[in-house]
């Protein structure tokens, strides 16, 4: 499998999932990823995610709601100090029998909440959530333990999900009709994530859009290159909207408590609940 497809960790709640609660597995997102429509797309949020991430070698790498850990491997791989932190033990399971990343260094995984990170201040250079707080209730609180644990001058990259766009619209019904895990998430703008980033004490760098097509295979393959140019222009029709912001300060960010709801049973919308 080529580095584009291996560098992206699962987005989304598969068709195989408890149709009410969302409840998934690692098999899940395998199946996923063997799709055309989960391969498409999963190619382009990594492209979108790894350009605001920028180098991350020698670095100390953060991954929030980590699931069975394949972008905290891939970032092992590239010389990053990575950590994975989740709550389902299954997803830490899946993520520790991974082969380990050679020659570069092993990821590390932890059980944990991302609203009550285990960490101490200043820890990370860089910190990664991708689709994760939208299956919170109050990302805020995740957000703000995110900036706690970022150095001075350490970057924030969130990807999450879009509100307007032809996926949303579909999740929307889909809750409408009864699914737990459509009901519950929330779909943002990049003016609320930026808004939700700017209250953490952090600024904002970069937003990009991704994923302006319907969650339809062969439209996949055929619209994706539109990414190129729509990309940097605007998010409205983006399915997946993605965000840098540095930490410029060296202030406390103070932490909150929020749902201990497992994130890896409600989690990574931006891709493949078709």
């Amino acid at each position: 499998m080529s580095d584009s497809r291996r560098l992206v960790k699962p987005a989304a709640s598969p068709a195989s999932s408890d149709p009410l609660t969302g409840a998934l597995g690692p098999a899940a997102y395998t199946r996923w990823r063997a799709t055309t429509l989960g391969a498409v797309t999963e190619a382009l949020e990594q492209r979108v995610m790894l350009e605001l991430v920028g180098p991350v070698k020698d670095k100390r790498v953060l991954d929030l709601g980590c699931g069975d850990g394949l972008l905290t491997t891939a970032l092992a791989e590239r010389g990053a100090w990575a950590v994975g932190i989740d709550l389902d033990r299954l997803m830490l399971r899946a993520a520790t029998a991974r082969p380990e990343p050679r020659p570069c260094r092993t990821p590390r995984f932890i059980q944990g909440r991302i609203e009550e990170l285990p960490f101490p201040n200043a820890m990370f250079d860089i910190v990664v959530a991708v689709t994760v707080l939208c299956f919170l209730s109050d990302p805020t609180a995740a957000v703000r333990e995110a900036a706690r644990v970022l150095r001075p001058g350490g970057r924030l990259v969130i990807g999450d999900l879009g509100r307007w766009s032809a996926w949303a619209a579909r999740r929307r019904v889909r809750g409408w009709l009864g699914s737990r895990l459509w009901r519950a998430a929330h779909f943002s703008t990049a003016a609320e994530l930026s808004a939700l980033v700017e209250r953490a004490g952090l600024s904002v760098e970069t937003v990009r859009g991704s994923v302006y097509y319907p969650p339809i295979g062969f439209l996949a393959r055929a619209l994706a290159p539109l990414d190129h140019w729509l990309g940097p222009l605007t998010t409205a029709g983006a399915a997946f909207i993605a965000l840098a912001a540095i930490k410029e300060h060296a202030g406390d960010v103070p932490s909150q408590t929020a749902s201990s709801e497992t994130v890896s049973d409600r989690r990574r919308g931006a891709d493949c609940d078709s």
